[in-house]
């Protein structure tokens, strides 16, 4: 079997690309780091993998608006690339930063099939930079095949412009009706939705932390699964008790932390299309 190839970008301020090279790795793919700049010049390179993993950080220093700057360099020199990977069974992640640029870009949600921004990530409601960790629930009706099958979990957020908003109501209806909000933030303690702040950092609409689009194959959200790969990640990991054993924090895996989860769907998933 062939290994799964991961294509993870960096450069022009990103600066989570080496924790999220290590959680595919991890996951069970050969992750290698390519400098955006070398995709604008040739889009040919995205050919080779399976998956396209857009970090967190600050690409070109948000100055323009978080994710603005690459969205436009990709849209303007990636778009036939990506919409052809896309269409052979290619994957794409987009975390923090990441998703922004997918969203300002038009390739998430991509409800017309044109490319056309529909949603954004604007400031956090609270008006200051959110560094907490929150817990999240997934849909299981949704296509994404990066979520399928996944229980609640907690993961942190770590972003300024993190508020999903949308173009206007149609496009929340659509997107609740295809089940494309794969990822919720929830009530920490358990409680019914929807979630309010603190528990939704940012005060997105519907509680939304990402979405996927039609094919399922392309995800974008705003907390970090890949900053929590190791159980001692999480801040109550001594409260879990020993590895295998019978914790008092039944949200932490025993042997590795929940956000290695997602990668490891998306790599099986990337398997099992044969490309």
């Amino acid at each position: 079997m062939s290994r799964t190839l991961a294509c993870v970008v960096t450069g022009y301020g990103i600066n989570a690309d080496e924790e999220l090279a290590l959680a595919f790795r991890m996951a069970g793919a050969d992750a290698c780091r390519v400098h955006a700049g070398d995709l604008v010049t040739d889009p040919r390179l995205l050919g080779r993998f399976d998956i396209l993993a857009l970090p967190g950080g600050f690409s070109f220093g948000d100055h323009l608006g978080s994710g603005k700057v690459l969205a436009h360099l990709f849209r303007r020199s990636l778009r036939p690339a990506l919409e052809g990977f896309v269409a052979s069974g290619g994957l794409v992640i987009g975390i923090c930063n990441g998703f922004q640029v997918l969203v300002k870009m038009g390739l998430l949600p991509n409800l017309s099939s044109r490319w056309e921004p529909e949603v954004s990530l604007v400031h956090n409601e609270s008006g200051v930079f959110e560094d907490r960790w929150v817990r999240v629930v997934f849909d299981p009706a949704s296509p994404c095949v990066w979520t399928r099958g996944l229980p609640a979990m907690d993961v942190p957020v770590r972003h300024g412009e993190g508020r999903f908003v949308v173009a206007d109501d149609r496009v929340l209806a659509e997107l609740s009706a295809a089940h494309l909000a794969a990822v919720r933030y929830a009530p920490r303690d358990g409680g019914p939705g929807p979630a309010a702040y603190p528990d939704n950092p940012n005060g997105s609409a519907d509680g939304i932390a990402g979405i996927t689009d039609r094919t399922g194959r392309v995800f974008g959200l705003m907390p970090h699964p890949e900053a929590f790969l190791f159980r001692e990640n999480h801040p109550e990991w001594t409260r879990a008790g020993p590895a295998r054993g019978s914790g008092a924090l039944p949200r932490c895996i025993r042997d590795s932390g929940d956000g290695l989860a997602i990668f490891r769907r998306g790599v099986q998933a990337a398997r099992s299309k044969g490309r």
